[in-house]
């Protein structure tokens, strides 16, 4: 039997690889909540986000960007005392500015989902290995100019990427995966 691209032997992210990775999402919080997270994890492990992931709903009132909006300066010392979320205070800066960023995209003729989903690359072939999936692509270079320009915050081309691949923009698992053909008729 295949195994998984990732995450054999540990439920974490088994359930993660199997239920959530490459699944698209179309929504404005679901998008807004993956680039936010994308940006927490830089320099980290996903796993690391993954297992505060609650934390970060409970300290970011759900991602919901009109409430995250009004977050000031007494939220922001909060946050860097919650041991529910890593606290560092630029990226929980970047969290409240990110926001602002969405909203003001809903005023424009690309609002956040329409966005993010207009750098999705043509499907490419499946990789046999991740020696074969990119770290950046033109794309996701394109893409974090873009939302760079609009406001966003630690969002770079390697963060794009794996936003990418989590939300479903490109199918990065393995061709023996047993989850590949799933995700490939949810991305139709």
């Amino acid at each position: 039997m295949p195994t998984r691209c990732f995450g054999d032997g540990d439920p974490v992210y088994e359930a993660y690889h199997d239920h959530e990775w490459g699944r698209p999402v179309t929504d404005e919080r679901g998008l807004f909540e993956l680039v936010c997270l994308e940006g927490f994890q830089a320099g980290l492990s996903w796993r690391t986000i993954l297992l505060r992931r609650e934390g970060f709903r409970a300290a970011f009132a759900n991602f919901e960007p009109e409430r995250v909006v009004a977050f000031t300066a007494t939220d922001v010392e909060r946050l860097l005392g919650d041991p529910g979320i890593i606290r560092h205070r630029g990226k929980i800066e970047a969290v409240i500015a990110n926001a602002r960023a969405t909203l003001a995209l809903r005023d424009t003729p690309a609002p956040l989902p329409q966005l993010i989903w207009s750098f999705r690359p043509a499907p490419g072939p499946a990789p046999t290995s991740f020696a074969e999936v990119p770290a950046a692509t033109a794309e996701s270079r394109a893409l974090a100019k873009a939302l760079r320009a609009r406001g966003f915050r630690f969002f770079g081309e390697t963060t794009a990427y794996a936003m990418m691949q989590a939300a479903g923009l490109v199918n990065d698992h393995l061709a023996a995966c047993p989850v590949r053909a799933e995700i490939e008729a949810a991305g139709r």
